[in-house]
């Protein structure tokens, strides 16, 4: 895309304000000094006073110690001095009223309209207080009568007008900040409201960006998430002024890429507040800042969707302002990310409790049960693992062997690295019923039961292991692929799917398990049901199960009474 001019005065007069604003204190160069005065004695007068003198660089720019001599730019005509103020910065003008092309108090006008932010000291040939007090009234910082002017005088005077110049501008932008900030609650306030009124997190997110456009506060904004599988960031909702930008850009969580290294990519990596001032000089920006430029984004702020280790998105807020998110916007940036992810939140669990429908993740593992994977190909046997159960150090596997003997799956078991016991509950033809004590896998799966998942179920078979993870509906997919992966380097993400919850036993038994339930309580249950403690004759006894939960005897029983009560108040109480 060529490049467009799309700057007005106003944004090249901000820049000049910016730039001045910060320069004192940001830079050693020469102090730049503006005369417009057409009487060459006059004009030689003041030019030798100002580079005659080291104290007035000492007392401008503090940083500079090297005293390096002001810079003075002489123009004998109003028009020349206009042109020269608008194409370079500049410290101070002086100022002669009359000019071959311009006289009396409308010089001062004319050059405070073309710039409002340079201090300005005028000259005066005439001996009238009068006209020096109308010119400070209408814009100038002070003035000189020229027969009076000394070197101290000069220095002092220039001095003065610089310092009160920054003390009005800081005022300016204090003024600035608290009105943004005052502005920013508002937002906030409204998407509080919009939180509790919105049914979708689609309507939330295209709320939020409408809110934060509507009032010209900002130029545009927009919320996105990344897919599921890759790092790919995917814009959901926007407001403002986009003109194409979103399908010209490229954003990702790649750290290694330049397409992840912008404020949203590090946002969602980092889970902080990422601002960008300046965008057509900030390298972090790149390479965004010719299109963000382009379109008048000045600078950006990327605001992580995080709850807890759930990773929703990034809202990005761009401003046609540089500098325009300071420390204290991005502290109510970031609350705005919580109440939005918050919302969200609450949003998918109240979907997910009205819904049947479930989100499915397949994954094969490497380097996990090797023996038993590969007696599946060499026997053409097939291993299911019905039901997960998790220990204090742990994991009880419950499940069925298929097309093996029970004497070659136990040998193979005592081959398997991170299983640590079998036992063979009940035999059927071409399939026995097992309980396996695994270790290793119980960190793994902790990790999916931590962070809102399940194992479904998982698979050995033709030489692949295999497992599923079950989510609710509307839960951040792409983190806990992310989290499993982490877990285990060896492991490969395979599909997703939607599919319907499987509940044969409805609604009430899932409520009791989820709810009602401590997780001690429903691991004593369902281990005693899946170990046949509940067949007759039993398959396993209170003791051997209380062993496998590393619990005493009494201990297990209290837990699957308590349990059992629960469950029943559940089936017959009212």
């Amino acid at each position: 895309m060529g490049e467009t001019d799309t700057r007005s005065e106003s944004d090249e007069r901000g820049e000049r304000a910016e730039w001045r604003r910060d320069r004192p204190a940001d830079s050693a160069g020469a102090l730049r000094i503006l005369l417009i005065e057409d009487n060459p004695g006059d004009a030689r007068l003041i030019q030798e006073m100002v580079r005659d003198t080291e104290e007035l660089t000492q007392r401008v720019n503090l940083v500079d110690s090297s005293s390096e001599t002001p810079d003075v730019v002489r123009e004998t005509r109003l028009e020349d001095g206009l042109e020269t103020l608008a194409a370079e910065p500049t410290d101070v003008v002086l100022l002669d009223l009359n000019l071959p092309d311009s006289s009396g108090l409308e010089t001062l006008e004319t050059v405070c309209e073309a710039d409002d932010d340079t201090p300005i000291v005028v000259l005066t040939g005439l001996r009238d207080q009068e006209i020096g007090v109308q010119a400070i009234q209408r814009g100038a910082q002070d003035f000189l009568v020229k027969d009076e002017v000394t070197s101290e005088l000069l220095v002092r005077t220039i001095h003065h007008a610089i310092e009160r110049a920054r003390q009005e501008r800081e005022r300016l932008r204090q003024r600035e900040q608290l009105e943004a900030l005052n502005r920013l609650n508002r937002i906030g306030h409204d998407i509080t409201h919009a939180v509790i009124t919105t049914e979708t997190r689609a309507e939330l997110e295209q709320r939020v960006c409408d809110r934060l456009t509507e009032s010209d506060a900002y130029r545009f904004a927009w919320v996105g998430s990344v897919n599921p599988g890759n790092d790919r960031v995917v814009p959901k909702a926007a407001a403002g002024v986009e003109d194409g930008y979103l399908d010209e850009i490229v954003v990702t969580t790649d750290e290694d890429d330049e397409t992840g290294q912008g404020p949203s990519g590090t946002a969602i990596r980092t889970r902080e507040v990422q601002v960008a001032n300046e965008t057509w000089s900030d390298p972090e920006f790149d390479p965004w800042s010719d299109p963000a430029y382009e379109r008048g984004y000045r600078s950006s702020a990327a605001i992580p969707i995080v709850h807890e280790d759930l990773v929703y998105g990034v809202l990005n807020i761009y401003s046609s302002s540089a500098r325009a998110f300071t420390a204290p916007e991005t502290t109510i940036l970031s609350r705005i990310g919580d109440i939005i992810a918050h919302a969200i939140t609450a949003i998918e669990r109240r979907d997910a409790l009205v819904s049947d429908a479930v989100i499915e993740l397949e994954f094969r593992i490497e380097e996990m049960a090797e023996e038993l994977v590969r007696l599946s190909a060499q026997e053409s046997c097939r291993i299911e693992f019905e039901q997960l159960i998790r220990g204090d150090e742990t994991l009880l596997a419950y499940g069925s062997a298929h097309d093996v003997s029970e004497e070659m799956f136990r040998e193979t078991v005592d081959e398997t690295n991170g299983i640590s016991d079998v036992r063979v509950l009940g035999a059927h033809r071409n399939a026995f019923e097992f309980e396996l004590v695994a270790p290793a896998a119980a960190s793994l799966f902790e990790t999916i039961a931590t962070h809102g998942g399940r194992v479904r179920s998982a698979t050995i078979d033709d030489g692949e292991f295999r497992f599923v993870v079950e989510l609710p509906q509307g839960r951040d997919t792409r983190q806990m692929i992310e989290l499993i992966k982490e877990q285990h380097s060896e492991i490969t993400y395979l599909a997703q799917r939607t599919t319907e919850r499987n509940d044969p036993g409805g609604s009430g038994t899932t409520s009791v398990l989820e709810k009602e339930l401590t997780e001690k309580q429903r691991a004593a249950i369902e281990t005693a049901y899946f170990a046949g403690y509940f067949d007759w004759p039993r398959e396993s006894t209170g003791e051997e199960i209380a062993e496998r939960l590393g619990i005493s005897p009494a201990t297990f029983n209290q837990h699957l009474r308590t349990a059992e009560r629960k469950f029943f108040d559940s089936v017959f109480g009212e």
